[in-house]
């Protein structure tokens, strides 16, 4: 037998798996898929469950039920590539691949700010995401939060939590001249005066010095705070970072155009972990697995896989609240109700492939 292990569960490994289950696998292929959670989990809405604007039930999708896979919910703490085994948290648990498809996606970037690490709130986790709704849902009347990056993560968390809570003081932290600097002006200007219309506090050109238990530190200006949530960049996960592959400037592993590693072709990896031109998303990992899904058909089937046409992506959904919204729908930037709409549509079928 021949085992074919996927590491993680997010958005690029479903798609791994749902098209290798979709298609017939020869009978000496044993598929195991690892995650920490005995659930997938909707990343892209975690948002919501920060806020405390929707129970966690409803960014948890059930994994795919087939004889022809096994699941393993635990933590994985070593990938060792020179034996091919995947190490657990008990150093005698471990599990040996034939083929591996890393998809573990990314976690924050502190940049190396003091106290961001000890004294912020996350959305990169299904977990992290839980605790920062808690810390959030549990503060008085006029509490203060601060939410460090302007990017779509910032945005959708500071709007989501502003629906939420009315009565909290909200600040958000920009490191650049204006939010959402990767989108069109038009998209930026809506979103800027949302957060005016909804007394949301944006400071522009911030430096974030470091963090304390109840402040925030910015370009000498320190803010009392009782909430501080950071979305001020990613990178690969730890795991991804210390293996001994050639990476890119954001560290992450460098593939060839099949998804393999160079080094060692046995390996393949995918999303947030891989280097590509495209920028990180979760439309690019599951564009990504539904071509690795056909490479692998063809690897298992004893066949030279075809090479992948060029990802072409539909564009970028984003959510201020529930009733508005903003997105590259079509190239054409659009703001208002009809991307927040599309964006829910985007969330129904992702719950219901």
């Amino acid at each position: 037998m021949k085992r074919l292990v996927i590491l993680g569960g997010g958005y690029g490994g479903i798609k791994v798996l749902s098209g290798l289950l979709e298609n017939y696998l020869p009978d000496d292929i044993e598929i195991t898929l690892i995650d920490r959670n005995p659930f997938r989990s909707l990343k892209t809405e975690f948002y919501t469950i920060a806020a405390g604007t929707v129970a966690d039930s409803e960014v948890r999708v059930e994994f795919p039920e087939d004889k022809r896979v096994q699941y393993m919910f635990k933590e994985v703490t070593k990938i060792d590539t020179e034996n091919n085994k995947i190490i657990f948290e008990d150093p005698e648990d471990t599990l040996h691949f034939d083929y591996l498809v890393i998809g573990l996606g990314c976690e924050d970037n502190y940049h190396g700010v003091k106290g961001a690490i000890e004294y912020t709130e996350s959305v990169q986790t299904f977990s992290k995401a839980r605790h920062t709704g808690v810390a959030v849902g549990n503060l008085n009347a006029y509490g203060k939060v601060t939410v460090v990056g302007a990017g779509l993560s910032g945005i959708e968390v500071a709007s989501e939590i502003r629906e939420s809570r009315p009565d909290l003081n909200i600040r958000l932290l920009d490191r650049g001249p204006t939010v959402l600097k990767a989108f069109d002006e038009k998209i930026q200007n809506h979103v800027e005066r949302w957060f005016i219309t909804n007394d949301v506090d944006v400071i522009h050109h911030s430096n974030v010095e470091y963090v304390e238990k109840d402040g925030v530190c910015n370009n000498g200006v320190c803010y009392l705070n009782d909430v501080t949530i950071w979305t001020a960049g990613v990178r690969p996960v730890y795991l991804v970072r210390e293996l001994p592959f050639e990476k890119d400037m954001h560290e992450k592993i460098i593939v060839n155009e099949y998804y393999q590693v160079p080094e060692q072709q046995n390996i393949f990896v995918l999303g947030d972990c891989a280097a590509s031109e495209l920028s990180p998303s979760a439309q690019l990992a599951g564009a990504q697995g539904e071509q690795l899904a056909e490479i692998l058909l063809a690897l298992l089937r004893g066949k030279t896989p075809r090479k992948p046409r060029p990802i072409k992506l539909r564009g970028t959904l984003g959510s201020l609240g529930k009733s508005d919204g903003f997105g590259n729908m079509m190239t054409m930037p659009m703001t208002g109700l009809l991307p927040r709409l599309a964006k829910s549509g985007v969330l129904w079928l992702n719950k219901r492939h």
